[in-house]
């Protein structure tokens, strides 16, 4: 019974969070800019990490190709390298970008990218304490340095 009602309470304060209260926690990865008019043949990937009291937070910005039977390769060189994002304040939520300027595809076709982010988090002495990645997914609502302004998707199609 006292298990029983354990599971209870808390799916009562589950409940009562706010919508995205959980999500907010967890790391997510969108792609914010899209050969857009004012970034043509430009791909940016945003993403999203929560804290981890006294960590350093770390993220790595990749693209991926989708080849022609639908899977994706690395592009490669699109990889930002891991950039230091400053340590953690308490689990508060820490976001950054990067983006890819590609070189346009032949005339008629059409380049579909995708980002893949790397998070980690990493103690005073560069110890990783935890590690994920995410690829790009749509639909996220913090997306600073969107274009156009709130624009989140999971994939990007770059055109001649």
């Amino acid at each position: 019974m006292p298990l029983r009602r354990m599971i209870l309470c808390a799916l009562v304060v589950l409940a009562a969070l706010p919508a995205g209260a959980l999500a907010a926690r967890a790391p997510w990865a969108t792609m914010n800019i899209c050969d857009s008019a004012a970034n043509p043949d430009t791909a940016g990937v945003r993403g999203s990490m929560p804290g981890l009291a006294g960590a350093q937070l770390f993220m790595r910005f990749q693209l991926q190709l989708q080849r022609d039977d639908g899977g994706w390769r690395a592009l490669v060189p699109a990889d930002s390298g891991f950039i230091a994002l400053g340590r953690a304040r308490g689990r508060t939520a820490r976001q950054a970008g990067h983006s890819f300027v590609l070189s346009p595809p032949p005339a008629g076709q059409v380049y579909t990218v995708r980002g893949l982010v790397t998070f980690e988090w990493r103690s005073k002495d560069g110890t990783v304490l935890r590690h994920t990645r995410r690829t790009t997914s749509g639909g996220h609502r913090s997306t600073a340095g969107a274009d156009p302004a709130g624009f989140s998707a999971a994939e990007c199609a770059i055109s001649a």
